[in-house]
């Protein structure tokens, strides 16, 4: 589906300055529009622009108070459909209720495709998402989806700043193939941990599989939630003698005590993207560097509005 209309970028409260500086990659100004909330707590939107035939970009991570901001991008999706836009592209950078995308247990629900069917409904063309938890919630989308990954902007950043006798550690099984590309790209060894995980936010790593004896250790993974998987991985690593412990994640959720387990942890480094806004007492952590992947959403953006590949983002 193309469109004759200009490029329009908007965005709700959830990261209004990765959406600033989007726009500023491409060169345009931000959408003008109204957002805040009555005295009970409902979202309150109105565009300020005309809209119509428009090419409407929606830079809004469902990040925490991930509810919140899931409805704030509701309404303003439902407000540019009902506005004539001619495509609305979400982008959310971050997918809430990523984690719920099976029945691995009785009578739970499988909320990611409950969200999937949410912001379809609710007037999306499109969906631009970054590190999902799990690839297959792009199946849950009845609409196009591009998926990118924040690889390019870490890889990068580990080419320029090298770390010596390089192992990229992948966090549990799951995550083995995004260590893999990890190491190949690095040209680094791969190990992994063998974790457990007996509840929800609860994991206990069993072991290290894999020399890491004297090595420098790059833990990769697409989110840090409570840091407590992280944390007892790094100890297991340094257990298994490794030298140095870095961890790269996309997603900084950092949730409850995480700041602090990560800043008593093993790990001398960790970086992050600008995905979700980190909190304040994360801000404060000298051992926490965020990268930007505004320009390689706006590259997104832009292949988009224009009708051509998005594939070459991907190396």
């Amino acid at each position: 589906m193309g469109t004759t209309g200009g490029i329009k970028i908007f965005s709700g409260n959830a990261n209004p300055k990765l959406a600033e500086e989007i726009c500023r990659h491409l060169g345009c100004d931000m959408g003008r529009a109204f957002a805040e909330r009555f005295s009970d707590g409902e979202f309150n939107f109105q565009i300020d622009e005309n809209v119509r035939g428009g090419d409407v970009f929606i830079v809004q991570p469902t990040c925490p108070p991930t509810d919140e901001h899931l409805m704030e991008l509701l309404v303003m999706l439902d407000a540019f459909r009902r506005s004539s836009a001619e495509r609305i592209t979400a982008v959310i950078p971050y997918y809430g209720y990523a984690r719920s995308d099976k029945k691995d247990r009785p009578r739970v629900p499988i909320s990611a495709r409950l969200v999937a069917n949410l912001i379809t409904v609710a007037g999306a063309d499109r969906l631009l998402a970054m590190d999902l938890h799990a690839a297959q919630i792009q199946g849950f989308f009845d609409i196009p989806v591009d998926h990118l990954y924040s690889a390019p902007v870490m890889i990068g950043y580990y080419q320029d700043n090298p770390m010596p006798n390089l192992t990229v550690v992948a966090p549990d099984t799951g995550g083995a193939e995004r260590a893999r590309a990890y190491a190949k790209r690095l040209d680094a060894e791969l190990a992994l941990c063998d974790k457990r995980r007996e509840k929800a936010n609860v994991a206990e790593v069993m072991n290290v599989v894999g020399d890491v004896r004297g090595r420098s250790c790059l833990v990769v993974d697409d989110m840090c939630d409570t840091g407590g998987s992280l944390t007892k991985v790094a100890r297991a690593l340094k257990n298994a003698g490794a030298e140095t412990i870095h961890a790269c994640f996309t997603h900084p959720v950092l949730s409850g005590k995480a700041v602090t387990l990560l800043d008593q942890s093993e790990i001398e480094r960790v970086i992050v993207t600008n995905t979700i806004p980190l909190r304040d007492n994360a801000c404060e952590l000298e051992k926490i560097k965020v990268l930007s992947i505004a320009p390689l959403l706006a590259k997104a953006i832009k292949s988009i509005h224009e009708e051509t590949s998005v594939s070459s983002l991907f190396v």
